[in-house]
């Protein structure tokens, strides 16, 4: 998978998180798993594609992933269904923080297994 396909699909990726957070409480997906581990494991997901997406500004992407998280849970004091609290925020961001971890470890394994290409 490019680069370019990762760094798509980790913002589609955000922004379905964005809905599902943002949207009525009657639209929020449900799972079988425990509430904490399905927000962590959310976001771990968003953390893993945006390190593969942008393994070269790891930097940038820890910082609009955790802006994500927080900013997100912020934004629930808007809706008068929702409401955000300091536990999801840090239960999504250590989420975040593992997936962007592996995800990085993954892209530099990559870059020594996989010759580039020469154009």
């Amino acid at each position: 998978m490019t680069e370019r396909t990762l760094r798509i699909l980790a913002w589609l990726t955000i922004l379905a998180l964005a809905f599902a957070t943002l949207s009525p409480i009657g639209l929020r997906p449900r799972s079988p798993m425990p509430v904490d581990l399905e927000r962590s494991a959310a976001y771990l997901v968003v953390g893993f594609l945006f390190a593969l997406g942008y393994p070269r500004q790891i930097w940038a992407a820890v910082v609009i992933v955790l802006v994500a998280v927080f900013g997100l849970e912020g934004l629930q004091h808007i809706r008068p269904d929702r409401h955000g609290e300091w536990h999801d925020a840090v239960v999504k961001a250590a989420g975040a923080m593992v997936g962007l971890g592996v995800g990085w470890l993954v892209a530099q394994a990559l870059v020594r297994l996989v010759p580039r290409r020469q154009p």
